[in-house]
């Protein structure tokens, strides 16, 4: 492992050794981290019952390329977690700005969120969303405890894209549209 020297290693003896920070209020959290755009991802699978199951997500990212993996944070809250988790595969959808209903369908409690929501079941189990920007294939592959999410990591299995559009977006506490199609 490489040794900072110079004025960064200056800064960060200077700041050793740390001390408890207060509190961080979490309604400044939410605000201060709202001033980052995320895109709007559904997690699903097939349920036990042979019914899908999903979430709305919008902590999604890469994590690596060798081996294909992707993360995703997924509150502890979720009912609808523990059917995707127990499933062991799961797609991920990332969702085109004119698909506002289908988070909002996935976003809330309740047994039914499929309802209006035309999906299709990929060759490796997964359920996509029709009409996604993207969908991601994935097989489980850890999950950890982090406050009050788990923080999940997947392996890719199959990708797929369509030509244009725009993404979906989560900015400042309300969606967005970014013009990038």
């Amino acid at each position: 492992m490489e040794r900072l020297t110079g004025p960064a290693a200056d800064a960060l003896d200077a700041a050793a050794p740390v001390a408890p920070a207060a509190p961080v209020d979490p309604a400044a959290f939410r605000e201060v981290l709202g001033a980052f755009a995320s895109g709007i991802t559904v997690v699903a699978a097939v349920a036990d019952d042979g019914r899908p199951a999903g979430l709305a997500c919008q902590s999604f990212a890469s994590l690596s390329l060798d081996p294909p993996l992707v993360l995703l944070c997924v509150g502890k809250g979720s009912s609808s977690w523990p059917k995707v988790r127990a499933a062991g595969r799961f797609g991920v959808s990332i969702l085109a700005e004119e698909q506002r209903t289908v988070c909002e369908a996935l976003g809330r409690r309740g047994e039914d969120k499929f309802a209006d929501v035309d999906w299709e079941l990929s060759a490796h189990g997964a359920v996509r969303v029709s009409g996604a920007l993207a969908t991601v294939d994935c097989a489980l592959e850890e999950v950890h405890e982090a406050g009050d999410h788990y923080l999940v990591t997947a392996r890719v299995l199959e990708l797929s894209a369509r030509d244009g559009g725009s993404p979906l977006l989560y900015y400042r506490s309300d969606y967005a549209t970014g013009a990038f199609g």
